[in-house]
């Protein structure tokens, strides 16, 4: 590939800053052809262990209830999940993730690896990697 001979030259902090922005490209076109957003990957990630409320799923996620209610409302149009009133608690809404919402989230599970095969199981890079966010990440986040 003559971009890649072009490009052995560079920095390395430049590849890691192109690669990781192709690899962001390349995940979130995976996610939109299931009808996914990363936020909605989260929230059905969260609901792998049975029904939770909005808030409970807003607070799982580290997000607002109102950013929490936008994601369930796309996910809800996609039939990957339903929210009903909680029987206990009429002021509480409950989400649970549906049969269809069940089978995207298998599929998501595996995008990584169907994205990046080569990259998703290589002990080395994932190695790299973390060891680059643990040296850059420690006098920003202590």
């Amino acid at each position: 590939m003559a971009g890649v001979d072009a490009m052995a030259g560079w920095p390395t902090g430049r590849l890691l800053s192109t690669a990781a922005r192709l690899v962001e490209h390349a995940w979130i076109e995976g996610l939109e052809k299931l009808g996914l957003t990363h936020a909605g990957l989260i929230a059905l990630h969260l609901l792998e262990g049975g029904p939770l409320s909005q808030r409970e799923l807003a607070q799982r996620a580290k997000v607002e209830v109102q950013t929490m209610s936008r994601t369930l409302e796309r996910l809800e149009r996609e039939s990957y999940v339903e929210r009903e009133t909680d029987p206990a608690d009429a002021r509480r809404r409950v989400v649970t993730r549906t049969v269809s919402g069940d089978d995207v989230w298998q599929k998501a599970r595996t995008l990584e690896a169907d994205l990046f095969p080569t990259a998703s199981d290589n002990a080395e890079l994932r190695q790299a990697l973390l060891g680059i966010i643990e040296a850059t990440s420690a006098g920003r986040f202590g």
